[in-house]
């Protein structure tokens, strides 16, 4: 008796493993396919939505002089030195440019929150004192 059941055991799990693998190979190439090009469509997306946002300062709906504008790209994708060019700085503006359904990314989010709450400051950087500073951080080692 034992011996049946040890023998229908390994049966059954012989045709499961067949049954499985008939099932993977009928289904993986069409699963493969299908993310290969939900990747391609992705792809593309993306690849459009930093064409446009190359051509944003150009387009009639950007309220700014393209001359203001410097594209940054990440994390944000414009800094806009409003009235510059004029030779009337009014203000600064950061702007990032989404398409489609895009949403804020966490990162642009954070740069969003630290603008609107003030976190922002000017800090001047000369050649000479990085060099300097440089100098005292390797003595002090």
């Amino acid at each position: 008796m034992v011996d049946n059941s040890l023998g229908l055991l390994v049966v059954g799990m012989a045709i499961g493993l067949i049954v499985a693998v008939l099932f993977v190979a009928m289904i993986a190439p069409g699963y493969t396919r299908n993310t290969r090009k939900s990747a391609v469509l992705q792809s593309r997306a993306v690849t459009r939505g930093q064409m446009y946002e190359q051509l944003v300062p150009y387009l009639p709906e950007f309220e700014f002089n393209p001359k203001d504008a410097q594209f940054l790209g990440r994390p944000v994708d414009f800094v806009v030195f409003d009235g510059l060019d004029e030779g009337d700085l009014r203000r600064i503006v950061f702007v990032e440019v989404k398409t489609g359904g895009s949403k804020l990314t966490t990162r642009e989010r954070l740069v969003r929150d630290a603008i609107r709450g003030g976190r922002v400051e000017w800090r001047q950087i000369r050649a000479g004192d990085i060099s300097e500073a440089r100098e005292r951080r390797l003595r002090l080692q």
